[in-house]
């Protein structure tokens, strides 16, 4: 997480389209297991898919999260569904938290997440939420998540350990230097349900002592870790009734101190935090204001904060930046083209985004990227297309910005 020097530099959130045959191979690898063919066609992607964003002007790439197990091409949960398969102590179910109904209830000074159909967005929104011509998580298919039936551990060392061996290799053979690997946050983590640790604690601080092992083997291995945590943000939408938010702002603290303590000891300048509102289609408005996290966001021992602001319910807030003083050293990774919509951002609008934060915290310290991962989100013709024009603005507001 340098500064730029002669340039704004471009990445992106994470996820990418996956291709029809990985899509296959990961829906054979839950019967076949990890085969040689596998590994093969993995790495022969990742390769693919580091030159094909260096092609599009993406500076800072990643492997597409192609290691992290996508069910389908309309998948708004690999980030986090993939780190079922690196944890120890959990136990299978046969609930899709997607669709589960179940009802908790909030009270003042208890915080508890309900049900994702029971978030306030989806109750706002009912008929909505339940048309399937509407949009909003349409052609989703279901997935199973598990449940925490005794004490969580790291096992995934062989997975992350041919992540970053073949993004590593995708970078050498695409003369780049510099690449992320996704991760899920321990607040995160800590969302999938729980039947063993007796207090919130004892539970995001497990998550982040299992976590820690996944960051440290991306940063061991000269890459930079992104910790995926919209559960700083989106969790606001997951209580019900809406809380004080002095109420939510603790809630939250422990998860940041939990974060903290997955990250003692290593180095910031290899570590980006990702915080978004959910990347499923819906209204979104009963998203928390970014204003209103904004300092424990930057409490977290980061490099550099991404967050969105291209999406029409957050571009707005580039403005926070009036009275949010970046600490020194440190970057913003705002989002300037959006997984919101299947409009394609015209480049000179790329441009004039990636500008208003440049006068705000200045041209060395602005990385530009996408609101969120858009593997899953959007077409793949049109992910290529945002991608491009992302690449184009940043070009543009370079001109205008190193004059």
């Amino acid at each position: 997480m340098s500064l730029n020097t002669d340039h704004i530099r471009v990445t992106h959130a994470g996820s990418l389209p996956r291709t029809p045959e990985l899509i296959a191979a990961n829906a054979a690898r839950e019967a076949d297991g990890i085969t040689p063919e596998f590994l093969d066609l993995l790495e022969t992607s990742v390769v693919d898919i580091v030159k094909r964003q260096k092609d599009l002007g993406i500076d800072i790439p990643n492997d597409g999260e192609y290691g992290h197990t996508m069910s389908n091409s309309v998948d708004y949960g690999a980030w986090w569904n993939y780190s079922f398969a690196r944890l120890g102590g959990l136990e299978p179910t046969n609930v899709d938290r997607w669709a589960d109904a179940e009802v908790h209830r909030s009270t003042p000074g208890n915080i508890v997440l309900t049900s994702f159909p029971d978030r306030r967005d989806r109750q706002k929104f009912n008929d909505a939420y339940n048309d399937p011509s509407s949009g909003i998580l349409a052609h989703r298919k279901s997935v199973a998540q598990p449940k925490i039936a005794g004490p969580l551990t790291y096992t995934g060392q062989d997975l992350v350990a041919s992540d970053v061996t073949n993004l590593r290799t995708g970078l050498e053979a695409a003369g780049l230097t510099e690449g992320f690997v996704a991760s899920l946050s321990p607040g995160s983590c800590a969302r999938v349900a729980n039947e063993y640790y007796k207090t919130e604690e004892e539970l995001v601080y497990a998550c982040a002592d299992a976590m820690r092992e996944e960051y440290k083997a991306i940063i061991d291995a000269g890459l930079t870790v992104q910790l995926d945590d919209p559960s700083l943000a989106e969790s606001w939408d997951q209580i019900n009734p809406e809380p004080s938010l002095e109420d939510y702002l603790n809630f939250i603290q422990l998860r940041v101190e939990a974060t903290n303590w997955a990250l003692r000891d290593l180095p910031e300048e290899q570590i980006r935090l990702h915080v978004c509102w959910g990347s499923w289609h819906g209204p979104h408005t009963t998203d928390i204001p970014f204003a209103d996290i904004i300092s424990s966001v930057l409490q977290i021992n980061a490099g550099g904060y991404s967050f969105e602001a291209a999406n029409v319910r957050h571009e707005h807030e580039w403005r926070v930046w009036e009275d949010t003083q970046l600490p020194e050293g440190k970057v913003i990774i705002p989002g300037v083209v959006s997984h919101a919509t299947n409009v394609v951002e015209h480049p000179e609008l790329v441009a004039d985004r990636i500008e208003r934060f440049a006068k705000l915290v200045g041209r060395e310290s602005v990385i530009a990227s996408t609101d969120c991962g858009l593997g899953g989100r959007v077409h793949p013709q049109i992910a290529v297309a945002k991608l491009e024009a992302l690449g184009q603005g940043a070009r543009i507001a370079t001109k205008r910005l190193w004059k």
